[in-house]
């Protein structure tokens, strides 16, 4: 995997050169993600669990901030930045339920994340815009938005500083289809004109 993403990363940096382009290598392969930026020359990685332990799909993820702040010192990657997930989707967070995403964001923070993404529960399903409103409240670096934005949705969430959108994109807005490209004109569009 952590080849073959390598492969793909300096693929499309080769095509895109002056682009910010970043990884991330699912089921917490924190580490794995810096060395295929790294590798690949790419800006930053998208990371899970950074902060607080939680109980996702592939099973219980430990907090990594720690080591991968080590690792990504020790093979010369302090460049690459860290957009860290927080209260992340397909997770339960009974392990910290005493703990709210402004305060886990803050954590992120503190341990140095460049960023921190707010999810909904599942892919395609939205982030609370309250959650965004109080984690911006709590935090100096920059919020994500990483799921679940929508034509329809997308106004509760220009305040973000980026919006992840894959899904929407989708045909039929299904995560596993091919880009429609008519849909991203369209959303796009919506944009420009909210922005006006």
């Amino acid at each position: 995997v952590t080849a073959a993403m390598t492969a793909v990363g300096a693929a499309v940096r080769r095509l895109c050169p002056h682009l910010a382009l970043g990884v991330q290598v699912l089921c917490a392969a924190n580490q794995q993600a810096t060395a295929v930026a790294l590798a690949a020359g790419l800006d930053f990685i998208r990371v899970e669990g950074f902060v607080f332990s939680h109980v996702a799909d592939e099973g219980i993820i430990n907090a990594c901030a720690g080591d991968l702040l080590r690792y990504r010192k020790l093979v010369g990657a302090e460049n690459i930045q860290i957009f860290a997930d927080i209260k992340k989707k397909h997770s339960a967070h009974a392990l910290t339920a005493d703990i709210s995403v402004a305060e886990t964001a803050s954590a992120a923070e503190l341990f140095l994340a460049d960023g921190v993404v707010l999810t909904g529960t599942a892919t395609g399903l939205p982030a609370d815009p309250g959650e965004l409103r109080e984690v911006q409240c709590a935090v100096k670096i920059p919020v994500l938005i990483g799921s679940g934005v929508t034509l329809e949705n997308v106004k509760n969430y220009l305040d973000a500083n980026a919006l992840i959108i894959g899904s929407y994109f989708k045909r039929e807005g299904y995560w596993a289809n091919g880009v429609d490209p008519d849909r991203v004109k369209k959303f796009m569009e919506h944009i420009s004109k909210l922005r006006e």
